[in-house]
């Protein structure tokens, strides 16, 4: 299994996660799917797929991958209120 993660850039700069989702590996279609149902009204969407079974898992990977190295923005996680490790 795969978690898939769908959020936004906000306009600070933060990453925002909205959904979490567990997809098989591999399964373009459903990731395509769910990726096309996500609001991207201001063209700040964002999505991503990690290859970890847990949602706290993949949102820590999300922070190391694509925050960490932001200078001063932050992943806010609304779909389950994970916060990841910042040290």
């Amino acid at each position: 299994m795969s978690t898939l993660l769908l959020g936004r850039w906000d306009h600070g700069g933060n990453l925002v996660i909205t959904e979490s989702h567990q997809v098989e590996d591999g399964d373009q279609k459903t990731i395509d799917a769910l990726v096309a149902d996500q609001d991207n009204a201001d063209n700040m969407a964002w999505a991503c797929e990690f290859d970890v079974d847990h949602h706290g898992d993949a949102v820590q990977r999300a922070y190391e991958e694509y925050v960490r190295d932001g200078g001063g923005v932050d992943l806010i996680d609304e779909a389950e209120g994970f916060e990841p490790v910042t040290d």
